[in-house]
């Protein structure tokens, strides 16, 4: 018997151990199946956005469509140069680019529209790929494949590009001959005639032939120079008026295309402008800043060149072009896009946050990048040159040489967490970061997403019928279950003037004042909880929005049976006045009521964070009081709450499936504000020997407890982070 189990145990470590043998091929091919399942994901993607692009481009009407090129547009539909380029403001190019375009004066414009419009569309793509070939090294063989998806992607999605399929723009032809210097293989003389034509597109670019001359390679810059002197020369040889005019009258198309101090020019000139300079003590500013950007930006520019980051150097180079130009339009503004290459912050955690930032500022507009307020508005206008300065001569990017390049410190991480409950799926792939995550990272997130929720609850169905219906079948139900109790309660708010005024400021202050501020305060004194906390906020928030969309309802106030508008007065309801919010919110987004929702996700994590029991019952008459608020002010039924407690304990459940419960908030020591770096204890006298043993010790009693929260005793070992993600 005892030899028939011995040997039925070595068969069974035979066949785990011939399993485990096998489980390893078996892992990379699930890696690899993995790996091509994402690429074919992203192609798939990238052809999408690049079709939408283009049919966006040719649904628009004939005058809609290739503005820009409206000066060559005849009487007959042809184009034709017969006159002077610069007749009017519409071409703003140089005249070589008018020499190159010559050829299509033939071109019937519909066919032109066509043409232009793939042609624009394949040299995107081709950007997109020599960009990604471009990568600083080294690069794995997966992100190689990788990136060139995702580049047409966030092409295509960019404002220049975008703006260039509309407009009818060349503006990506001489980037492209740019960034094809920057191929391996690409001879000095080669580089130099592709700049030199560049800058005969655009004059700004003649300072790569600069970038060139401070790496070293002067002969280089010596061709490029006099490659853009031979095409400007071709120039005013064939088009002597047009040269003039462009060269001379305009004084290298400064003067031309829109007004220089409009939001569309994202320069120094045009800034010093819109802030009121003008005239002399302007021009002597924009003088001295752009003298500064140019030194600072090419210096920074030849460094990571010859650092081997080539790419980045054409972005700084670019982007230094886009600031000290008279006028830098949105569909020149590439330069900018290319800056994400570069690598900034010595922590995986931050790895994001330039990127991020840079792909928001290129596809987003101004009012969803930062709301229209005071000081916030006047930085969203000009976020485009903000980027490019910051590209040029501020954004620290790490060097190749840098220790962080390829081994940033990585994340601390939490195994995955076991079910409480066997049937709860979690997903044991998703690991819990055990840090606080990045500032800039998280407002950016924060802000993205408001407006998104904004944007989703105003574009929401607003049928009024439709959502009276629904306020109906509301009405309804709670009159079967009993508890339509919101005329008499709005009608006792109505007629107490304390009572009103009280619930009317409350509902308009607490609803973003107090998440905002638990928010706030979580991240700052508790980040683990921090991070456990706004995750079903954010699955709330998102249900929610779904909930708007599939079943807009009418509140009590909207719908004409009596109710008392305590905020705002009788309305029409044909055409309601809500002041501001009238154009800016939809009024039928009642079910489920946020209000509620949110004000219950904050009585929770307040009952679960909070140290007195006196503060976790204050926290959880929260959503009471809010409860009361919204019915007594007409502005939600019962059963929206409800439908608000629903998303918020759904958000919980989602978070629960995808990170478990992990380490419970109430577990986090509360310990100063930020909390202190571990460090090797200091010698207490010059030159005093540091012991590399640590002196015996008694052991410790193994049924004390152990103290947590106290620093790690001398000679201890320091504790070890779990790597996370972001290590390799």
């Amino acid at each position: 018997m005892g030899e028939r189990q011995g040997v039925t145990n070595v068969e069974r470590s035979g066949l785990r151990s011939t399993s485990g043998t096998r489980a390893g091929p078996g892992a990379a091919r699930t890696r690899t199946s993995r790996s091509l399942l994402a690429l074919g994901a992203l192609w798939l993607l990238a052809g999408l956005l690049a079709v939408r692009q283009a049919a966006a481009v040719l649904r628009l009407p004939p005058d809609e469509r290739l503005t820009d090129l409206e000066t060559w547009i005849g009487e007959r539909g042809v184009l034709h140069v017969s006159g002077s380029l610069y007749d009017g403001d519409a071409f703003t190019g140089t005249p070589f680019s008018g020499l190159v375009l010559k050829p299509l004066t033939r071109s019937a414009e519909q066919s032109l529209g066509y043409a232009w419009t793939f042609g624009t569309l394949l040299l995107v793509v081709v950007l997109a790929l020599v960009a990604a070939r471009c990568l600083p090294g080294p690069v794995s063989r997966r992100t190689s494949l990788l990136a060139a998806p995702v580049a047409i992607s966030l092409l295509v999605l960019s404002l220049p590009v975008r703006n260039t399929f509309t407009l009818g723009q060349t503006s990506i032809i001489p980037v492209l001959l740019v960034v094809l210097t920057v191929l391996p293989g690409t001879s000095g003389r080669q580089a130099g005639v592709l700049i030199g034509v560049a800058a005969a597109l655009q004059p700004a670019l003649l300072l790569f032939a600069v970038v060139l001359w401070l790496v070293g390679q002067r002969r280089a810059a010596a061709v490029a120079g006099a490659t853009f002197a031979a095409c400007t020369a071709l120039a005013w040889a064939v088009m002597p008026h047009d040269s003039w005019t462009y060269w001379g009258h305009h004084i290298g198309g400064a003067g031309l295309g829109a007004p220089a101090d409009g939001l569309a020019n994202q320069s120094l000139h045009g800034l010093l402008l819109r802030i009121g300079l003008s005239g002399p003590v302007e021009l002597a500013l924009l003088a001295v800043l752009a003298v500064t950007v140019a030194v600072v930006g090419l210096r920074r520019a030849a460094y990571y060149a010859k650092d081997g980051q080539l790419l980045l150097a054409a972005a700084i180079t670019g982007s230094v072009a886009l600031a000290i130009s008279p006028t830098s339009w949105q569909y020149q503004q590439l330069w900018i896009l290319l800056a994400v290459v570069g690598r900034v912050g010595r922590r995986a955690s931050d790895r994001l946050v330039w990127p991020v930032l840079v792909v928001l500022v290129m596809t987003l507009n101004r009012t969803a990048l930062l709301p229209d307020i005071d000081v916030l508005g006047h930085i969203g206008y000009n976020a485009p040159l903000l980027a490019a300065l910051a590209a040029a001569c501020l954004v620290p990017f790490l060097s190749r040489t840098s220790p962080a390049w390829d081994n940033p410190a990585p994340t601390p991480v939490a195994e995955p967490a076991r079910g409480r409950f066997a049937w709860v799926p979690l997903l044991r792939f998703v690991r819990r970061p055990l840090s606080r995550p990045n500032l800039m990272l998280e407002l950016m997130f924060i802000r993205i997403g408001y407006f998104g929720y904004s944007y989703i609850r105003a574009h929401a169905p607003d049928s009024r019928s439709l959502a009276e219906s629904h306020g109906h079948q509301i009405l309804t139900a709670e009159k079967w279950l009993g508890i339509d109790i919101e005329h008499w309660f709005n009608s006792v708010v109505a007629d107490t003037p304390w009572l009103r005024d009280s619930m009317n400021w409350y509902y308009s202050t607490f609803h973003f004042l107090v998440p905002l501020s638990l928010l706030a305060w979580l991240y700052l004194r508790r980040p683990l909880t921090y991070r456990w906390a706004r995750t079903p906020l954010a699955f709330a928030t998102m249900l929610a929005l779904v909930g708007f969309w599939l079943y807009p309802t009418a509140p009590p106030r909207l719908m004409g049976l009596g109710f008392v508008d305590t905020a705002h007065g009788p309305q029409d309801l044909e055409n309601p006045d809500f002041g501001a919010l009238t154009k800016l919110s939809n009024q039928y987004a009642a079910m489920p009521s946020l209000h509620v929702g949110w004000s219950l996700w904050c009585g929770v994590v307040i009952a679960m964070v909070a140290p007195k029991l006196w503060m976790k019952v204050l926290g959880l008459m929260y959503p009471l009081m809010t409860t009361a608020v919204i019915v007594g002010t007409a502005n939600h039924w019962i059963l929206d709450a409800v439908g608000g407690a629903v998303v918020v304990s759904a958000g919980f459940g989602l978070q629960y499936v995808l990170f478990g419960f992990g380490k419970r908030p109430a577990e986090e020591a509360a310990g100063p504000l930020w909390p202190p770096r571990l460090r090797r204890r200091e010698p207490e006298r010059a030159g005093a020997a540091v012991a590399l043993v640590p002196a015996p010790s008694k052991a410790p009693d193994t049924q004390a407890a152990e103290p947590t929260g106290t620093a790690a005793p001398p000679g201890a070992a320091e504790p070890t982070e779990v790597a996370g993600p972001g290590s390799r």
